[in-house]
């Protein structure tokens, strides 16, 4: 009986590692000025391939914005609900590394190629989007809410 109750912590503990150390679950996103908390947004694996939709607006004022700057099929669609992040993949040699997929900043109706970097033991997520080259880019800092 022993034998099972250790062997069952180990692999909650093992289980809750992993979590921990992707991108999917629930973040505070927090603007460039490192300190503004903007929305929290949800992140999922699906097959292997992340996505993440907007769960809730931080400013009440703002909660019921539409991306009217959007030039796709998001088109004045309400931020809340929508997803801002598609068809990320692990990376191969850098486990905490995910991209190749795409994020939206609604507030400009721009779409960015998007690199997400588990850091800080799964706390804090680099959410780095970029044109071209990931030189060519700006960085936030996510914070797990979960």
């Amino acid at each position: 009986m022993k034998k099972a109750a250790v062997a069952f912590v180990l692999a909650t503990a093992s289980i809750l590692a992993m979590a921990q150390s992707t991108p999917a679950g629930l973040w505070r996103t927090i603007d460039d000025d490192g300190k503004t908390e903007k929305s929290t947004v949800r992140i999922v694996i699906n097959g292997g391939v992340l996505s993440g939709k907007v769960e809730h607006i931080t400013d009440p004022a703002k909660a019921d914005e539409k991306c009217v700057k959007c030039e796709d099929d998001r088109k004045d669609k309400p931020i809340v609900g929508m997803t801002i992040i598609n068809d990320v993949k692990q990376d191969a040699e850098e486990p905490n590394l995910w991209a190749g997929g795409l994020i939206l900043d609604p507030a400009k109706g721009s779409t960015y190629k998007v690199r997400l970097k588990v850091i800080e033991g799964g706390k804090k997520l680099e959410v780095r989007g970029y044109i071209g080259s990931p030189m060519f880019g700006r960085t936030q800092t996510w914070v797990r809410a979960e």
